[in-house]
Order: C-alpha cells, then structure tokens, then sequence
C-alpha cells in the first residue's frame, strides 16, 4: 500500500558501493517520465548521473548538505523549462517525490539535495544551480531544482510511526 511505502521512506545519507541494476534505473525513469505536469507541459528534464568523478564534484556545488552524493551510486537532477510555466518548481518537486518513492519501492535509498537557492560560499554569491549548470552542460532556458542521491542503504531507519503524525496540523472545513 502506497502508506506504507510513505512511512518506509526516509531520506538516507549513506550508500553501499553496490551498483544499482540497469531495470532500477530503467524504473527510475519511467517514474520521473509518469509525473503529472501542469497543462501537461513535461517541462521537465532529468540528468543522471553515475560516473563517480561527476558525483564527486556534484556533492561540492553548495557549501553544505551534498556530502552524500559522492557515495551514492548515482544521482538524477531535476531540471525544468521555467520559461512560459509558473509552476515549473511544482512540477519539478512532483517529479522528484515520483522518484523518491520509487527509489524506496525498489529497496534503495535516497536524499533530496536542494539546488534552486543554495550556494556553494557562506557570502551567498556563488549558485549551487551555475556550479552543477556548467557541470553538466544545462543549457539556459533550463531551471536547476535540485538532486536527488540514490544508493543501496547503508542504513535503515525506523519507519514513521503513525502515532507520532502532528494531527494538529490538519483541519477540517476552516482553520
């Protein structure tokens, strides 16, 4: 059941070296090629990522919390035409939470690693998002959202308990 899947996934920050099978990456895909856009646009485009150099330097493009990437055994990011589409970081954020969960229903780990707003200096003039465009060669017209590291979990964390969900958050008919 889909809840369960949610309750399982965690986001996982460390990898084992073993590399994932090309039917995973293949799911991976298909996952993120499924994701709803608004007005059908598919304004998105995916990048992945396995060559371990490449992962290397993609875990330095922000100044904190991209050290997983390195380990991982590979990374997809999530690039969107923001162009005549105002919800291109919706879009984007669906994509990457269809292969977030697909990541997990394939028994593997994964971390979101936000891009879009991030900075590689503590001054916050050098982008994240131009440190991975000129990487991996994005063109201009495409938006960087965010990474995400995939890998066979090193860890496992326990699953949400339901009984630890902040009821309080929810309200029913008006605030």
């Amino acid at each position: 059941m889909l809840l369960d899947l949610m309750k399982q996934r965690r986001s996982i920050r460390k990898y084992t070296d073993k590399k994932i099978e090309n039917e995973k990456v293949e799911a991976l895909k298909q996952a993120a090629l499924l994701s709803p856009t608004s007005k059908n646009k598919q304004g998105w485009e995916f990048i992945i990522i396995e060559n371990k150099d490449t992962l290397e330097k993609l875990s330095k493009v922000k100044n904190k919390g991209g050290f997983m990437v390195k380990d991982a055994a590979l990374a997809i990011v999530v690039t969107v035409k923001s162009i005549d589409n105002d919800v291109w970081i919706e879009d984007g954020s669906i994509a990457a939470t269809h292969i977030y969960l697909m990541a997990e229903e394939l028994g593997l780990g994964c971390c979101w690693v936000q891009l879009r707003n991030r900075y590689n200096d503590d001054e916050g003039t050098i982008k994240a998002t131009d440190l991975a465009r000129d990487l991996l060669s994005i063109p201009d017209d495409m938006e960087v959202l965010c990474l995400l590291s995939i890998g066979y979990k090193s860890e496992e964390p326990m699953p949400t308990n339901l009984d630890d969900l902040k009821n309080n958050k929810i309200h029913n008919e008006k605030w």
